[in-house]
């Protein structure tokens, strides 16, 4: 007898059915797609919209009581995509926003220098270096039958079995499946330290990883065995690659129209700061959100949409005194995870994360990622949303670089000091500053990536196979309207329900197929509520509600339906 089918890993099924479903395509499809580019098809734009209001609702529209009692002041801001080019001069984008590029001669795939990582059949030694040669392990083959250091390219932090997923890594190792979750080896002296247990062609055996990105990019390229090809010398010297994608506005393309898609939104708001305190009642400490598309030319875009070359960011400047900047980073700490939770995201899938001193960007005082425990990564977690204390880097920059003033007056602080006997001489020095800013930035289309992995649920019991278990909040569709059978009535009366209650919800009306999967359909793409006309309600108004997750249903009152699902999606 054959062996059954393997089942496909969780990404794989979550990415075939977003696109089964109409939640997501590859852009450009007809033509084979295009490489960090995604089209969200009726439902997930639905989906992305019902993300998008709530993220507005909770930051511009009701925003949150602050850490002094007080309703935090908050406005909205749609900044252009395209600005001045001494935006980026000024932010530091242009000189700065590089990776180091490498490409493999033969295959011309390229990754970053700085995200490689090396395998090794080894026993872990902290002292490892490209190009020189340490024992193998005693079950591991012979020293000269694979490379010591096959290198693929994969971000750090990321999960091992990623890295371990590269086919010709595979090939060369002979490994046939992961066995065991990854163990990061803070044991081993040092954070990017993994081990796998892995069953190879040559037995089972421990596989040893670790970020050699920056000896790579100190010791040199030729010792290096290709990612892609396991071959040494084959591949070329970094370079430097902006991440920034040009344009050339109005009709003369030379590098003195020369411009940029913005690879942030927060720039734009930064820009504005000036306008709108002197166009608001705003008063520092206060905020400016915005939504909207950047772009960033990624040389490797991988895991659907987790990492893209267009994409769209939910981001937010709050900017207070210097001497508060540190309570508001607190606090905006607290508030963005609340948030998350809000969705409907498990709480052990989500953590705090502190960078360290090195990791931090040159402006910042401090940054923590909110993590979340993707499919890709698991067990490890990855970046879903960055709060920095950006200091008042960015203020100062373009004031430097514009020559306007963007200091603000604290009018109120003056009052203070005056109250508290300081000197004038310190009035003036403390009453009039750059604010601080505190930022929560997180990616749009990487809350619809956790909603899809939240949500994907497998239960052999049901016809689909696997259903969807938004929030009911955030479903794109709310409620499937059905009759039981296409006679008796039945259409009609369910046609006036749907047209009824489509103005207050997204709904959907069907009468197509048996009613099982009618009901399996609506699983596949998480509506949370059916329903079902019948013989009762042509005889006496009842109606049959199904619920999504327990599978029950109960009967109501035909009236009642709206208020029913009204109630639940609060």
């Amino acid at each position: 007898m054959a062996d059954a089918p393997a089942t496909p890993p969780v990404m794989e099924q979550i990415v075939a059915l977003a696109k089964r479903k109409g939640f997501i395509y590859p852009a450009s499809d007809i033509y084979g797609g295009i490489r960090g580019f995604w089209d969200y098809g009726p439902l997930g734009v639905l989906l992305k919209n019902n993300i998008r209001d709530h993220w507005w609702n909770w930051m511009v529209e009701c925003p949150p009581i602050g850490p002094d009692g007080e309703i935090v002041d908050m406005v909205g801001l749609d900044s252009a995509i395209i600005q001045h080019p001494k935006t980026w001069e000024a932010s530091g984008h242009v000189a700065g926003f590089n990776d180091p590029m490498v490409d493999d001669k033969e295959t011309k795939e390229r990754f970053r220098a700085d995200h490689l990582q090396a395998i090794f059949f080894l026993e872990p030694s902290p002292e490892m270096e490209i190009g020189k040669s340490y024992p193998v392990s005693a079950d591991a083959p012979a020293a000269d039958s694979i490379p010591h250091a096959t290198v693929i390219a994969s971000g750090p932090g990321e999960a091992a079995s990623e890295i371990i997923a590269n086919k010709a890594v595979r090939k060369l190792l002979g490994i046939k499946n992961v066995l065991s979750n990854m163990m990061v080896g803070a044991s081993l002296g040092a954070p990017d330290y993994v081990t796998l247990w892995v069953e190879s062609s040559r037995g089972n055996r421990y596989v040893y990883i670790r970020n050699i990105g920056q000896q790579f990019l100190a010791h040199g390229y030729e010792k290096t065995p290709s990612p892609y090809t396991a071959k040494a010398g084959a591949l070329t010297e970094p370079r430097a690659f902006n991440l920034m994608l040009d344009t050339y506005p109005g009709p003369i393309r030379d590098e003195s129209n020369k411009a940029y898609l913005r690879p942030e939104t927060a720039q734009g708001i930064f820009l504005n700061f000036k306008n709108i305190v002197d166009t608001t009642r705003v008063k520092v400490p206060f905020g400016v959100a915005q939504i909207g598309k950047s772009f960033r030319n990624e040389v490797t875009p991988r895991n659907f949409i987790f990492r893209s070359r267009e994409f769209e960011q939910m981001e937010m400047e709050f900017f207070c005194p210097p001497d508060d900047a540190l309570k508001w980073y607190e606090f905006w700490k607290g508030e963005r995870m609340k948030w998350w939770l809000s969705l409907g995201v498990e709480p052990s899938r989500l953590r705090f994360r502190d960078h360290d001193a090195d990791e931090l960007s040159h402006y910042s005082k401090a940054t923590v990622d909110i993590e979340y425990r993707y499919p890709f990564t698991d067990p490890d977690y990855g970046e879903l949303e960055g709060i920095a204390h950006r200091g008042s880097f960015d203020l100062t920059q373009h004031q430097e670089h514009s020559k306007q003033k963007l200091d603000y007056f604290d009018q109120e602080l003056q009052l203070k000091l005056k109250e508290q006997g300081a000197t004038p001489e310190e009035i003036k020095q403390r009453s009039r500053y750059i604010p601080n800013v505190i930022e929560p930035a997180s990616g749009l289309t990487r809350a619809v990536l956790v909603l899809l992995c939240e949500a994907f649920t497998l239960d052999a019991s049901r016809p689909s196979g696997v259903y969807l278990k938004f929030k009911p909040k955030f479903a794109p569709v709310k409620l499937g309207i059905f009759p039981l059978v296409a006679k008796d009535g039945m259409p009609e009366k369910a046609r006036a329900l749907y047209m009824e209650l489509r103005t207050q919800f997204a709904c959907e009306f069907d009468v197509k197929q048996s009613i099982g999967k009618r009901y399996a359909r609506m699983d596949e793409i998480g509506t949370p509520f059916c329903v079902t006309i019948d013989g009762d309600t042509m005889s006496s108004d009842i109606v049959t509600i199904r619920d999504r997750d327990t599978q029950e249903q109960i009967k109501i009152n035909i009236s009642q339906v709206g208020e029913y699902v009204r109630e639940r999606l609060k």
